[in-house]
């Protein structure tokens, strides 16, 4: 067992981001992440997935993605692999944490790879890693395929015949204008409201800057403004950020009503529509995170960390960071994650107590 200053779990661009301000304050840390490679956890995704943000603010800090528009799934994927070794980060992959909880030693972090003692912890893995089905999910006849939008890669996917994608967020629009270049389309669910302007634009290169800002700096838990937008993202979603209504009606989406039953196997909308000729069903429909591992006190009814930016309210040198709105709207993107993590590193090197010291490794 190694006894360490802080551990960071999770090895994607909010544990890197932290990792990065940690080697600047001089903190004696280790980044873990269950993963084989650094950015699996973007590599997982679906492969036509592509960022909103171009380079700078596709960036972490002390390190510029080496692309000239909006990054791809893989290139965001390279860059983060690109990124810890650049800034020569101690990230560990291929060690899954299986446990985290506290004594009066500190912190027992339990993972495959060997346990370890630390002061302080920084949860930065697991936001959005349990995909969330309707409970009537499993009624659907056996007959029709059924992928969460987390399983989703490429239509290779989807069977042959009438395609539904259940959820018109940004994900669900994403998968829906795939799928329909090869099959026949449904988009069901609420339009959650749309940026209105084109963002690869000219106009939406002069326009992101500002909305950057907004998003960061006054969007945020601090403001009146911030936590009206923040709660109404809660409910209802992000509006789309690069899809429109034009382009589904346009690329031939049949836009449906929410899928409220299932009724003799077969999927049926709010005004009773039952729709007989459906194979396929992607639920693009939200995650859960994942924090069954950690045995500790923290978390409310919903099964939210209790914390305030990112610090626990209930175990003293434990941290989150990544988290939906963490502090602003911009929280879960990689330049508002960037400023979470400063935060989190002035608060937490703050009651740092000792650097690593070696311990029985038996």
């Amino acid at each position: 067992m190694d006894r360490i200053g802080t551990v960071v779990i999770g090895a994607g661009q909010a544990g890197l981001a932290i990792g990065y301000y940690l080697r600047q304050a001089g903190e004696d840390f280790v980044v873990l992440d269950g993963h084989e490679r650094v950015g699996n956890c973007w590599r997982e995704r679906y492969d036509s997935l592509r960022l909103f943000s171009r380079p700078r603010y596709a960036s972490l800090p002390g390190l510029r993605i080496g692309t000239r528009d909006c990054p791809t799934r893989d290139e965001m994927a390279d860059y983060l692999e690109q990124y810890a070794v650049h800034h020569e980060l101690p990230v560990r992959t291929g060690v899954r944490v299986t446990r985290l909880s506290r004594d009066d030693d500190g912190f027992l972090v339990e993972t495959t790879g060997g346990d370890w003692r630390a002061d302080q912890v920084v949860v930065a893995a697991g936001m959005h890693s349990v995909p969330r089905w309707p409970a009537f999910a499993g009624e659907l006849d056996a007959s029709i395929r059924q992928l969460h939008s987390l399983e989703y890669r490429n239509p290779e996917q989807l069977a042959d015949g009438t395609v539904l994608v259940v959820g018109a967020a940004n994900s669900g629009t994403d998968i829906a204008l795939e799928a329909v270049k090869t099959h026949r389309t449904l988009l069901a669910g609420r339009h959650p409201g749309q940026v209105p302007i084109d963002i690869d634009s000219t106009v939406g290169q002069i326009f992101t800057p500002i909305v950057m800002f907004l998003f960061k700096y006054v969007l945020t838990r601090r403001t009146p403004m911030g936590r009206k937008a923040i709660a109404n993202a809660v409910k209802s979603g992000l509006p789309l950020t690069r899809n429109k209504l034009e382009h589904l009606d346009a690329a031939g989406i049949a836009r449906i009503g929410r899928i409220v039953e299932v009724r003799a196997g077969k999927p049926v909308t709010a005004d009773g529509d039952v729709l007989d000729d459906v194979r396929t069903v992607v639920w693009s429909t939200g995650s859960d995170p994942d924090h069954s591992w950690i045995d500790l006190p923290v978390f409310d009814d919903d099964g939210r960390p209790r914390h305030t930016r990112g610090v626990s309210d209930d175990v003293p040198g434990l941290y989150f960071l990544g988290l939906d709105f963490q502090y602003a709207i911009a929280s879960a993107s990689i330049q508002g994650v960037d400023r979470d993590a400063r935060f989190l590193v002035k608060h937490l090197a703050g009651r740092s107590t000792h650097r690593a010291v070696p311990v029985d490794r038996r």
